[in-house]
């Protein structure tokens, strides 16, 4: 999954990793249910970057026993109208016979 990721086809890993009934949340805000409607947020968010330079992964941790995945990102975009930057953010997911069930992106909001 993240090699599709880091080559920039983040709606394909989408498609072939996400349960129908992932349920996904950034920080704190209120978390997102159903593949259909998280598919959407994430069509609209990859819409708002005018650049995409690349991606890194910095470190991932595994948990088997309970299916925890969690990983550190650095995304290096340009968002419309915005300046170059680079997205620094931990994604933890829950996963289950091969799909995310759940994900929560951690970042700085600034």
């Amino acid at each position: 999954m993240h090699e599709l990721i880091l080559n920039g086809q983040m709606l394909d890993a989408f498609e072939k990793y996400y349960d129908e009934d992932v349920v996904m949340q950034e920080n704190n805000h209120e978390p997102r249910k159903g593949k259909t409607y998280n598919r959407a947020h994430e069509e609209k968010f990859l819409g708002s970057i005018e650049e995409f330079y690349g991606a890194k992964v910095h470190s991932v941790a595994v948990d088997e026993q309970d299916g925890k995945v969690a990983a550190e990102w650095t995304l290096d975009l340009k968002f419309q109208g915005a300046p170059r930057m680079q997205m620094n953010q931990v994604s933890v997911q829950t996963w289950k016979d091969g799909k995310v069930v759940h994900e929560k992106f951690y970042y700085n909001e600034n």
